[in-house]
Order: structure tokens, then sequence, then C-alpha cells
């Protein structure tokens, strides 16, 4: 493999509204399907020999958009689904800090040691993404996009860097944001981190890192 670009997705409501999202099937919202357009038309310049997304929609839509502008198609990731935050899935931060001030503190100050109550753990987390990206070295050797989610690419980040979890909060993914590594001699290579700069034709600041 030359480079793993790893993308994440485009705007939702929840991420305007500050909702934890998780596993709820949550679309783009129209700002999101743009930023999606401007992913694909700067991927253009770049051939892409596979995209691999997480099955959730607002994830899926993006690659979809993305893949109009390459001659692949999307597959599928199951490893790259979003965390499972579990009880606070659906929930605004502002109601997840009433109702759960004492894992919010941690999840906020020790997110590593934190198991969401119904839910995963980072650890989890990094498991099932380093198989997914294991799968995609040993099959290709060109470009490859995963478009997955914050938690997910901040995971794989640190993984891919040599860092354990608790570096997660050293780390910042925003929506559409891409991160890319090198792939040499058997080892990756971070050479661009959270770049958005194919999104400043929108004319709108880019939501950050939650």
């Amino acid at each position: 493999m030359a480079k793993l670009i790893l993308a994440r997705h485009g705007e939702t409501m929840w991420n305007v509204e500050k909702v934890f999202r998780g596993r709820a099937d949550v679309g783009l919202d129209d700002v999101g399907i743009k930023q999606a357009e401007l992913l694909g038309k700067y991927l253009s310049n770049w051939e892409l020999e596979a995209i691999y997304a997480s099955p959730i929609r607002r994830a899926l839509e993006t690659a979809n958009i993305v893949a109009r502008y390459q001659k692949v198609s999307v597959r599928i990731a199951e490893g790259l689904t979003d965390f499972d935050f579990g009880e606070w899935q659906s929930l605004s931060e502002q109601q997840v800090r009433r109702l759960y001030p004492d894992l919010f503190n941690e999840w906020h100050n020790n997110p590593d040691k934190v198991r969401m109550s119904g839910g995963e753990s980072l650890e989890d987390v990094r498991r099932r993404a380093v198989e997914v990206v294991n799968d995609i070295v040993s099959r290709h050797q060109g470009n490859v996009l995963l478009v997955s989610h914050r938690v997910v690419i901040k995971v794989l980040i640190c993984c891919l860097l040599g860092l354990d979890n608790s570096h997660f909060r050293n780390i910042d993914q925003d929506v559409g944001g891409i991160t890319i590594f090198d792939y040499v001699d058997g080892r990756f290579v971070l050479t661009r981190h959270n770049d958005t700069s194919h999104l400043r034709d929108l004319q709108k600041s880019v939501l950050g890192d939650f």
C-alpha cells in the first residue's frame, strides 16, 4: 500500500447539536453532503485502489459520494463502525454531563480507562479497526481511503503512531477532515493530519472534534 487516507464523515445535525451518535444511523445534512463532494473532488487527483467505509449511513454516504470521482466502488468494513456509546447514544453532551457526571469526567480525563455502560471501550475499537488495516495492507499496493468516525480514526492514529489509547485526547479529528499516512518499509509514517483545506470553499467554519 502506498498511502492510507483516513477520512472522517461529513457533518450531520447531531454533530451540530453535539449529540452522541455512536451506532445511530444518522445521515449527512446538506453541509455534510457538500463536504463529501468537496472531498471527492479533492481526491479525484489521487488514484484510489480501494475505498472502505463504516456501514453507518453518514460514513457510507460520504464514501459513496467520493467514489463517484473514482473507478472503484465502496467496500463495507464492519470494523470501521462507530464507537458504541451504549446508554449515551442519542443523548446530548449536556444531558450526559447531568446524567453521568462521574463517567463523563472519566471519559474526558482518562478515556482509555472507560467502558461505556452497554457499549465499548477504546481497546475494543482498536482491536477491530487494526484488523481492518492489517487486512488492507495484505491486499493492496496503491492508495486506500478509509471513511469512518471520530473515535475510530483517533484510536487508529494512536495505534499507527505506536501510541497507546491514553493519547486519545492529544489528537483532534474534525468533521470532514483527512489524515494521511505513507506506508514505507512496513511502517506507517504520518504525512498530513486533520486537513480540512479542501472544505474552504464552503465559507463555513468546520465543526471541531466532537
